[in-house]
């Protein structure tokens, strides 16, 4: 037996019709358009009257979209399906060394150790960094960009060189 209906869904003709001019508008996320599409879907009045597993299915979503969607209708209204929510913080996104730095951080990395050093380190890296770019720069992302770049000079002291491959004619 199934559980009854925690929130249940009536749309007043209003609401209807703003969640209809959002779906015609050409300029409507995939997201929001979705968010649009499956309330009209759970309206009790005019909607299909599947249960949110198959409209999960047929919207291609997991069932706890549907309850977020749900949520987000009866808390905050109309207004918050019809709307993206983008980060508070897009920066945070940004990536903190873009293709100058990485390949300073590159040419930094296959100059010679400092003194006293018998190779480049991490916290060496990071240290010289500091001083020499404008954006400070943590041991991870110097990390990550010389793997990205699959130069990895803190493994090989300077002076050292690869064996040469020989080849059998």
């Amino acid at each position: 037996m199934a559980r009854p209906k925690t929130y249940i869904i009536k749309l007043s003709d209003d609401e209807r019709a703003t969640l209809q001019k959002t779906i015609r508008n050409k300029k409507t996320c995939k997201t929001v358009l979705k968010r649009c599409q499956i309330l009209l879907e759970l309206d009790e009045e005019q909607g299909t009257g599947l249960t949110h597993a198959q409209l999960a299915h047929s919207y291609a979503v997991c069932p706890a979209t549907m309850t977020n969607i749900v949520k987000s209708y009866v808390r905050n209204g109309i207004k918050d399906i019809i709307r993206y929510n983008i980060s508070p913080n897009p920066s945070a996104a940004l990536r903190k060394v873009d293709g100058r730095a990485e390949a300073h951080l590159i040419q930094m990395a296959c100059s010679p150790a400092p003194e006293g050093h018998p190779r480049w380190t991490l916290r060496l890296l990071e240290e010289k960094a500091r001083i020499e770019l404008d954006v400070p720069v943590g041991r991870e992302t110097i990390r990550r960009a010389l793997k990205k770049m699959n130069s990895d000079p803190t493994r090989m002291p300077t002076g050292a060189s690869l064996p040469k491959k020989t080849q059998n004619l």
